[in-house]
């Protein structure tokens, strides 16, 4: 019955949402998002406790006490009923402390910078935020791609996240919810994909004038798919140095998939750290302040 209800409102909900692409969440490809579209099913269900009472009982009174309905009862004096009273304020404190204890748990359990517990060596991707493109760096592999990003199924993934433009959001809606890409500061979010396909991932956030087009793939394959892609990335002729990055940064609009077989050691850290030290840039800075 309970699974019925949530399908049932998932209905409604896309319905409502007709025309959004971000119906997308409610047909989630990880845990992380699975677990938050029953938040949002579950919430839903639980303020509609109080709205739908509400609106049917504004046209039943509407009918009931209409002037030409003489069987009503007329009682000018009546302005207060304890029992009425109780009922209107014990419901939504009922709900309102049920919703309070739901979002205390899951602001616990679905933490962003929270590590997921489960088995697998996780990857580790570094995030960087530009106009109007994504930067995915890839540590371990020493490989960098622009709007695009290859994952594993069934592995962790683990996002260090921060932004050499305008605060943005990053988002992968089948995957789990947004969170910031700062200047100067790096944030985490850690998911999972737990079924192969094509997925896509956006900002968030308004940005400027590419900001619609800001849009990346994430496409999720086995493992050994995985390997094989870093190997075909890695036999790029461009080369993520100081200078290259330099000349990506530089405000652009509807980008291609763009491969780089090798990253410029403390590329990321160095991003982040001209925003916190005076007049450096990228590749000007000395890696011992690191």
């Amino acid at each position: 019955m309970k699974n019925r209800f949530k399908y049932i409102i998932s209905i409604i909900l896309m319905f409502l949402l007709n025309g959004c692409n971000k119906l997308v969440i409610f047909n989630p490809k990880g845990s992380i998002a699975s677990d938050e579209k029953d938040i949002i099913i579950i919430s839903t269900l639980l303020m509609l406790i109080v709205v739908i009472p509400v609106i049917l009982m504004t046209f039943i009174f509407a009918w009931r006490y209409r002037a030409s309905n003489l069987k009503a009862t007329y009682t000018p004096e009546w302005a207060h009923s304890v029992k009425l009273e109780l009922i209107w304020w014990a419901i939504p404190c009922i709900i309102i402390s049920i919703l309070g204890v739901i979002t205390w748990k899951s602001a616990h359990d679905l933490d962003p910078y929270k590590p997921l517990r489960i088995s697998g060596k996780p990857v580790t991707i570094q995030v960087i935020a530009l106009d109007w493109k994504w930067l995915f760096i890839y540590p371990e592999e020493n490989i960098a791609v622009v709007n695009y990003m290859q994952i594993p199924e069934n592995r962790p993934i683990n996002f260090k996240i921060t932004a050499d433009a305008p605060m943005n959001s990053f988002w992968i809606p089948q995957l789990g919810g947004q969170i910031y890409a700062m200047p100067g500061m790096q944030s985490k979010l850690h998911l999972i994909a737990q079924e192969k396909g094509q997925y896509e991932g956006l900002s968030a956030s308004f940005s400027g004038n590419g900001f619609s087009d800001m849009k990346f793939i994430v496409k999720v394959t086995s493992n050994e798919d995985f390997m094989q892609w870093v190997s075909s990335v890695k036999q790029s002729q461009i080369k993520l140095t100081f200078k290259e990055y330099n000349n990506l940064i530089r405000p652009s609009e509807n980008n291609s998939k763009q491969y780089y077989s090798f990253v410029e050691t403390d590329l990321f850290k160095s991003v982040i750290l001209k925003y916190m030290v005076p007049m450096q840039g990228v590749g000007n800075m000395n890696m011992e302040q690191m």
